[in-house]
């Protein structure tokens, strides 16, 4: 199952691992969001130890929303040191994701 980032633990998770975070910013009203869901637990499961995947209901933690400027959904970024190296919005493949996640590794 994906990690689920908050306003509480994104800076201890997100931003201070060695590793790449992939963070998926989504609601539950969101159409697009839903369509990406899966492909972020399947990516999870594929990178656990790898990168720390997960996603950051909207609705319920709008501080990391504010800070990173996200005004649409799904925007999924993706934090390496963290730094933000990469950011995809809008629905979009698994294989392009793995593309963005094997060229941040």
């Amino acid at each position: 199952m994906a990690f689920e980032f908050t306003d509480s633990n994104f800076q201890e998770t997100a931003l201070a691992e060695d590793t790449l975070a992939v963070v998926d910013f989504w609601a539950e009203w969101c159409g697009p969001c839903r369509m990406v869901t899966p492909i972020i637990e399947e990516l999870s499961t594929d990178y656990e130890g790898k990168a720390l995947i997960g996603k950051v209901n909207v609705d319920n933690n709008p501080e990391i929303s504010m800070k990173y400027g996200v005004r649409s959904i799904p925007t999924i970024l993706f934090i390496k040191n963290g730094e933000i190296v990469d950011k995809q919005v809008g629905a979009t493949s698994k294989a392009n994701l793995e593309s963005k996640i094997q060229a941040h590794l």
